[in-house]
């Protein structure tokens, strides 16, 4: 039976459990089971704390998980990405006292508190450059305050709590992470995680698609195709009425009205726009 670790708490945990059951996967219903056996599809979900999932499928013990792309990279575990899942964005930033400009440069020497120490470590290794890394499990943005560290470096969104703490952004992101499954390294896909990743790559797809139906004079279909090219071609059916054929088509979600303001301008009419449950590309 397949193994693979959900996140049991935290902010990938909720969405986790939505694209698996997108996906056509038993999910559990009271948050204190740590197992769940889903006999339909071979399946067996633990669920287990996010920072943790990385280490359990590295040592083989588990085929897979979903966990943050920070926290594969911060446990330096023998797995790897397969997978991106679309939700769990965050990025992250160094930050240091406002009144201090600081470069990336600067980093050299100083004392670097975060709650990643093994990602920025890694980030630093790769920038060439050597500084202390102070670990600490939260509350990053005061430890400048209070003396432990020179900066930070820390997950950034809108950067009101790092103004509040007297600090300010500089660099590049160190890393833009978002919800991925993971495997271990080196180890051949079972037939049945191929099945799993499969659909998740279907549910990530159709949540970024819509199928966008409409009519369109023959004279301007082509004009009205370069607007709606799909991702292989559109569907072209004629219609009864002379003239006239339908086009269906999918199109990015986020570009879906600007598509059908272009849509209208070159003639088309009856526009409709639905929804992709799951999809197989």
């Amino acid at each position: 039976m397949l193994r693979i670790a959900v996140p049991n708490k935290g902010s990938l945990a909720e969405a986790s459990i939505s694209v698996l059951q997108e996906a056509g996967y038993k999910q559990r219903s009271d948050s204190r089971d740590l197992v769940l056996v889903d006999a339909d599809n071979n399946v067996e979900f633990y669920y287990l704390r996010p920072r943790d999932i990385a280490i359990y499928v590295g040592s083989g013990e588990l085929e897979a998980g979903i966990t943050g792309r920070d926290l594969l990279i911060d446990s330096g575990a023998d797995a790897k990405e397969v997978l991106s899942l679309d939700f769990g964005g965050s990025t992250f930033r160094f930050a240091g006292p406002v009144d201090q400009n600081f470069t990336v440069a600067d980093i050299a020497g100083k004392r670097v508190a975060t709650a990643y120490p093994g990602l920025v470590s890694a980030h630093l290794s790769d920038l060439k450059l050597t500084a202390e890394v102070v670990r600490l499990d939260g509350a990053v943005e005061s430890s400048v305050r209070l003396g432990v560290a020179d900066l930070i470096a820390d997950v950034v969104s809108t950067g009101n709590t790092l103004r509040q703490a007297g600090l300010k952004i500089f660099g590049e992101p160190i890393l833009t992470s978002e919800a991925v499954v993971i495997t271990r390294q080196g180890v051949e896909v079972r037939s049945e995680l191929e099945v799993l990743i499969r659909r998740l790559q279907g549910v990530v797809t159709a949540r970024k698609y819509v199928l966008l139906d409409y009519d369109i004079p023959s004279a301007t279909v082509e004009a009205a195709c370069a607007i709606t090219p799909g991702l292989e071609s559109p569907t072209i059916s004629p219609l009864q009425k002379p003239g006239w054929v339908a086009v269906r088509a999918m199109v990015l979600r986020k570009d879906t009205n600007r598509v059908m303001d272009e849509l209208w301008n070159v003639g088309a009419r009856g526009i409709l726009v639905t929804d992709i449950h799951a999809c197989r590309l």
